[in-house]
């Protein structure tokens, strides 16, 4: 039976920014509202090896997609309600564009250095050839590893502000939670106490999203 579903994208141009953290751990938070899909569309398969089979109750299934993304896309939103793609770190291999072109909503991850921004910028080149095929693309970039008191933190929000896309209001922290919760194999969600403040990053990442008017 088809229903309606809301699909995402995260995608950057620039590797270790954060972009299969966010993945995983939005298609994490997602599935506790909803059936949710989260396709591997980067050849790293970096969410393949993320993933511990052995944890994975409570977890979205991942898809590897490759060539057949485009059906994989339109199959996962026919029987689902959420559906999280990883796209790869890159332009060109027709991945990002053709999920761009699909999805409702992007999200940018971001790290608080300048070249990560500079990197960043022909994101909003993509997102304007994607908005040709589908001109309701809503597209955001998310600051990550911020640190509420830092200087450059602070600074990236205001360079951001420059770069053609908005920024959410909500962020992802420096904390250590995502880096454990992937070096064994689990979302935040699954991490307990450790993980509360990372799971209060995401929740609020897709609170902000979803009820954007």
């Amino acid at each position: 039976m088809t229903q309606t579903s809301t699909k995402f994208a995260i995608a950057n141009l620039k590797g270790g920014c954060g972009k299969s953290t966010l993945a995983l751990n939005l298609a994490a938070g997602l599935m506790r509202r909803g059936n949710t899909a989260l396709l591997d569309a980067d050849p790293q398969g970096t969410l393949e090896h993320w993933l511990n089979h052995e944890k994975t109750s409570g977890m979205p299934r991942v898809v590897a997609t490759g060539r057949e993304l485009p059906m994989h896309i339109s199959c996962a939103g026919d029987s689902h309600q959420y559906v999280v793609v990883d796209c790869p770190p890159a332009l060109g291999s027709g991945y990002t564009e053709t999920a761009l072109e699909k999805v409702d909503i992007l999200l940018v991850p971001v790290l608080p250095s300048p070249p990560d921004l500079w990197s960043s910028v022909h994101m909003v080149e993509a997102v304007e050839q994607a908005r040709k095929v589908n001109p309701g693309l809503r597209a955001y970039f998310v600051r990550n590893q911020v640190e509420p008191k830092s200087a450059l933190s602070n600074a990236m929000r205001q360079a951001i502000a420059s770069c053609g896309l908005p920024a959410l209001e909500s962020t992802l922290g420096r904390r250590a939670a995502y880096r454990w919760a992937a070096l064994e194999g689990i979302s935040v969600y699954q991490f307990g106490a450790r993980g509360e403040k990372a799971v209060s990053d995401i929740e609020s990442i897709i609170e902000e999203v979803l009820n954007h008017d």
